[in-house]
């Protein structure tokens, strides 16, 4: 646990809040930008992580899945090739450079790609600060009634008395709190009942535990869902995994390489220039880029799997397509899953162990997060938040402090807004608008 200590009347030029890949990202733009600019120039920088240590998808690091883009669309390379923060220094920095080329691969192991994020955050870790939650953001009224700091408290471990809340500073935020689960209406998490998030870590639970797994279910039809039941599949060898989702099969992911053009950095500038409607079909036209899809190898390795166990008259992966779980009854020692054919409304209750939710996530409520702070920003026709280019929600003309968004902007900057295709670009493109922005600081900058 790393404790961010500042000195008493700090005001961080960017203080960020969350400290997933697109916050690290910032970081480290910031701190490349530092290294090489004059002390009055300089940007004093800090980001709050509620998680003890870095951490992106944890449950979710499957030992073979790999990544679903291209490892130089790391951290920096996009937006400067020539940084040390790259993927490829960090494989020469483990020694495995020459291994990972004869691969002929462009997508890394995702449990590698986690190892370079921490490699990359543990460079940065003077300007974190974990274990540390925000529960308020309140704007800083100056005189003349001109909002020009935000307020920032998170309870803190590094508070005096070891546990209480702190108060923090800042010019601009950051928000990049990332995605939560999103699970359907009434769902009752348990120990038999998740979201995927937690996958990895609690089939450990189970087999640390000993607990016998005889059926497990899994609703969804994306990536997710496809790798959650592939690994269920392999993990529990005696039991039956069924799949279920109301499509007729898995939707192959479009990354084909004029689609992948959706992800160009210029493609943001495409998008935000355009009219809604536009806009719209857009988004509609590349869904199958991102959202609700699968690999192609590993629905023709489920596929094969599933077609070798007919053969053999051992069939324990089933597909429940075109179909819905309709109710989950939780008893002591079992589930009660009734899931309805949707053609003709037929139900069946299947008895099962477990029941995974690989139904997605969705962006974070940004009046939850931000509290008061949210009710300066300006929203459109729609009550979307109106968000400039340069990633700064649009504010009255009293607000001088600054918000941005990594996250939560895909009604403006489109599917990437949550991706990792443009994060190195998008880090840039924030840290040149705060010094677009930049006054000097009346307080010292760390060395």
């Amino acid at each position: 646990m790393d404790t961010l200590h500042s000195e008493p009347g700090t005001i961080y030029d960017i203080l960020g809040i969350g400290f997933g890949p697109s916050n690290l990202a910032l970081a480290i733009a910031v701190e490349e930008h530092n290294r090489a600019a004059p002390a009055s120039e300089r940007l004093n920088a800090a980001f709050l992580e509620k998680q003890p240590d870095f951490g992106w998808h944890r449950g979710m690091l499957i030992d073979d899945a790999t990544m679903q883009v291209s490892f130089l669309k790391d951290l920096v390379t996009m937006r400067n090739p020539a940084s040390d923060f790259s993927f490829l220094c960090y494989l020469q920095e483990r020694g495995r450079l020459v291994d990972f080329l004869n691969q002929k691969t462009l997508f890394p192991l995702r449990v590698e790609f986690h190892d370079y994020f921490e490699w990359a955050a543990s460079r940065v870790r003077h300007l974190v600060g974990y274990s540390a939650e925000v529960v308020a953001v309140e704007p800083v009224v100056a005189e003349g009634g001109e909002v020009r700091w935000f307020d920032v408290t998170s309870r803190d471990p590094g508070a005096p008395g070891g546990g209480g809340t702190v108060v923090r500073r800042a010019r601009n935020i950051c928000v990049a709190a990332g995605m939560e689960p999103h699970l359907p209406p009434g769902t009752v998490l348990s120990d038999r009942v998740w979201h995927n998030s937690e996958l990895v870590l609690r089939v450990a639970e189970l087999a640390e535990a000993g607990t016998p797994v005889r059926r497990a279910l899994v609703l969804g039809a994306g990536q997710s869902a496809a790798e959650a039941v592939d690994y269920l599949h392999r993990t529990f060898t005696g039991a039956e995994v069924c799949a279920v989702f109301a499509k007729y099969g898995y939707t192959p992911a479009d990354d084909s390489p004029f689609a992948n053009r959706i992800f160009d950095p210029e493609a943001v500038d495409i998008y935000f220039n355009a009219p809604p409607g536009v806009k719209q079909s857009l988004f509609d036209y590349h869904r199958s880029t991102n959202y609700s899809v699968v690999d192609m190898d590993l629905i023709q390795a489920l596929y094969a799997t599933t077609y070798r166990e007919k053969v053999n008259g051992q069939e324990r992966l089933r597909f429940l397509n075109v179909s819905r779980i309709r109710d989950v009854e939780a008893h002591d020692d079992r589930l009660e899953v009734t899931v309805e054919y949707l053609p003709t409304g037929e139900r069946q209750v299947i008895t099962a162990d477990l029941l995974v939710h690989a139904t997605g996530y969705r962006p974070q409520d940004l009046a939850t997060l931000l509290g008061e702070t949210a009710k300066l920003c300006l929203r459109d026709e729609e009550d979307a938040v109106r968000v400039g280019r340069d990633h700064r929600v649009e504010v009255g003309p009293n607000v001088t402090a600054g918000i941005y968004l990594q996250g939560g902007t895909e009604h403006t900057h489109g599917l990437t807004s949550t991706l990792l295709s443009t994060t190195a670009v998008r880090a840039g493109e924030i840290r040149d608008s705060l010094l677009t922005h930049h006054t000097p600081s009346l307080t010292p900058h760390p060395a």
